[in-house]
């Protein structure tokens, strides 16, 4: 049975590095960057190796609780959900005009902007971005649940790297499966 504080990093064979942010008396919440999110791993789990051990006493970390970090996580996420990172559009588009024209003549076109349809794309992009993070952080999907939702968000971004020509940068591009 392991005896490490909060904050020993550890090494787990399928999840990877980690860092212990909680401690029950038979099993550790560890968080891995690889899973973005905890994990239970129980204290006795032979192939959980310690990399750097913490003393629970001496801990920094040792007054706040898993449900600090998550209740400070949640207020980021929340604080953020409304912000939008200014995202360039190619320079060949500016004062451009985007024209639908309906194949009957009776019928009358829609004009809008480009900047005003790039800047709805980039909030569709934002938007699915915060709901992938969502899911990655909740508590009560399993990881096998969470990677069958992200295919589905997958999915979506493939079906609008259409809409990739309107960026100036390519790393605001959506990007499908590969």
């Amino acid at each position: 049975m392991h005896t490490a504080g909060i904050g020993s990093k550890v090494e787990h064979p399928h999840f990877g590095r980690g860092v212990i942010v909680d401690s029950g008396t038979e099993f550790y919440v560890i968080w891995f960057k690889s899973q973005n999110g905890t994990k239970n791993i129980g204290k006795d789990f032979a192939e959980l190796r310690i990399i750097e051990q913490a003393d629970a006493t001496e801990s920094p970390a040792a007054g706040i609780s898993l449900a600090d970090i998550e209740m400070a996580l949640n207020n980021i996420l929340e604080q953020r959900m409304h912000e939008f990172q200014l995202v360039p559009m190619a320079n060949k588009w500016n004062d451009g005009m985007l024209v639908m024209q309906p194949k009957d003549d009776s019928l009358q076109a829609k004009e809008m902007p480009i900047e005003t349809f790039f800047h709805k794309i980039v909030m569709v992009r934002d938007r699915l971005r915060l709901i992938e993070q969502k899911i990655n952080a909740h508590k009560v999907l399993t990881d096998e649940e969470k990677v069958d939702i992200q295919q589905y968000i997958t999915g979506v971004y493939g079906s609008l790297t259409s809409f990739n020509i309107l960026f100036k940068e390519t790393h605001h591009q959506f990007r499908g499966a590969k």
